[in-house]
């Protein structure tokens, strides 16, 4: 299961274009209320979430993802039940993926120590001992997958569905919604 957790203030693209991308590819994807069921994103749009963070069940995890914008961003360093979730995740051997001001997070719990990493523009000095790749619109490195911003939602999602279900899968769908 994947799960991309949703705080007030996320933005919209960095979390809804990774899950369609994802469940094209037919991989079973959660979007996950940090702040409710029902959250507005940084461009006010409200969107429902399907679960709440109490519902995860992380035992069934393979993938955890948190969208950047800076209000959900801040939901998500305020919750701490979304912060051990991205331990969790870590710690087990799971792919943690983050994008824009999200890997900011990441880095506050270390997980992008010694790692290439991207981030939003601005937001590098956030991101402690990471190996900051700037230009990159995404970076893997082993199990964490970062992203620079909402312009690069799709190269993103296309590398989780990639990681999740190989290079034909990410093709596949990438030729589906007409990448030239």
């Amino acid at each position: 299961m994947v799960y991309v957790l949703l705080g007030t203030g996320f933005e919209e693209m960095e979390a809804i274009t990774p899950v369609d991308l994802l469940r094209r590819a037919g991989i079973p994807v959660l979007t996950v209320g940090v702040t409710g069921k029902v959250v507005s994103g940084s461009h006010n749009i409200p969107v429902e979430a399907d679960i709440l963070l109490d519902q995860m069940d992380l035992t069934d995890l393979e993938m955890i993802v948190l969208p950047g914008g800076l209000g959900g961003v801040a939901s998500a360093r305020a919750s701490k039940q979304a912060l051990d979730a991205l331990q969790f995740a870590w710690d087990n051997g799971k792919y943690v993926a983050a994008i824009c001001a999200g890997p900011t997070v990441l880095a506050d719990l270390h997980i992008t120590d010694g790692k290439q990493a991207t981030c939003y523009p601005g937001c590098e000095r956030g991101m402690g001992n990471a190996h900051m790749l700037t230009d990159a619109t995404c970076v893997q490195d082993g199990k964490l997958i970062t992203g620079t911003s909402a312009g690069c939602a799709i190269p993103f999602g296309l590398k989780l569905v990639e990681v999740l279900k190989g290079a034909n899968t990410a093709k596949a769908v990438a030729d589906q919604i007409v990448i030239r």
